[in-house]
């Protein structure tokens, strides 16, 4: 870029970013490829570990503590990565003795596990191999599920997905955000990145926020 003439030293990702996100509603944040969506979400997240971060994070009104932070927050890639010999609850608990406290009692965890399950619809699923993704085991709308599980059962107070349906034809896509509906009902903040949904995917959302990408010479409005 420096040989075609650009003289600025650092490449500016997002500008003129601001809004809140609240408990018990779901949100979309969406925008063309590139307009910053899943960059948006890992400053938010604490998961973008270089460049420059300008600017102020609030919880609740206070500032943005990260090690606080991550003890109450959740984050769903779009890749879907889990044990392919292993249950779909050995998943659960391992994921639940891993982050849950440890004055958190064996049967207090079991319950926890087995109300998620309750809540994202894998109960059915409890003793099937996770598999291969494409090969056996899980479907990919069932693995999408699985992931929204294994961070649900560490009880976060706010979960970022990004791009939840991606890859899904219309009815793993439906299953998948009915998912996601019941995890805001239980109170929590939810925050999604979604690209070109349809619209019974968009109307699920209660609130969207949209970015765009300007050029100086050609800015693009949508």
């Amino acid at each position: 870029m420096k040989t075609q003439g650009v003289q600025e030293s650092h490449l500016l990702l997002l500008r003129d970013v601001s809004g809140a996100f609240r408990p018990g509603i779901l949100t979309a944040l969406v925008g063309v490829t590139g307009a910053g969506k899943t960059t948006l979400m890992d400053v938010l997240a604490g998961r973008k570990t270089g460049g420059y971060i300008e600017g102020s994070i609030s919880i609740s009104g206070y500032p943005k503590n990260q090690a606080t932070f991550a003890r109450v927050s959740g984050y769903c890639e779009q890749n879907d990565i889990h044990s392919p010999h292993v249950t779909v609850y050995e998943s659960l608990l391992y994921s639940a003795w891993l982050r849950l406290s440890s004055e958190v009692d064996t049967k207090k965890r079991k319950m926890f596990i087995e109300e998620v399950m309750e809540l994202v619809e894998l109960t059915a699923l409890r003793d099937a191999l996770v598999g291969l993704p494409g090969v056996d085991g899980l479907s990919t709308e069932q693995r999408k599920r699985l992931t929204i599980a294994v961070e649900l059962v560490a009880n976060p107070s706010i979960i970022f997905m990004d791009e939840p349906t991606s890859g899904l034809d219309a009815r793993a896509a439906a299953i998948v955000m009915r998912t996601v509906r019941n995890t805001v009902d239980t109170g929590r903040t939810v925050v999604c990145t979604i690209h070109q949904p349809s619209i019974a995917i968009f109307e699920s959302f209660d609130e969207v926020f949209r970015l765009s990408i300007c050029c100086q010479r050609f800015p693009l409005n949508y």
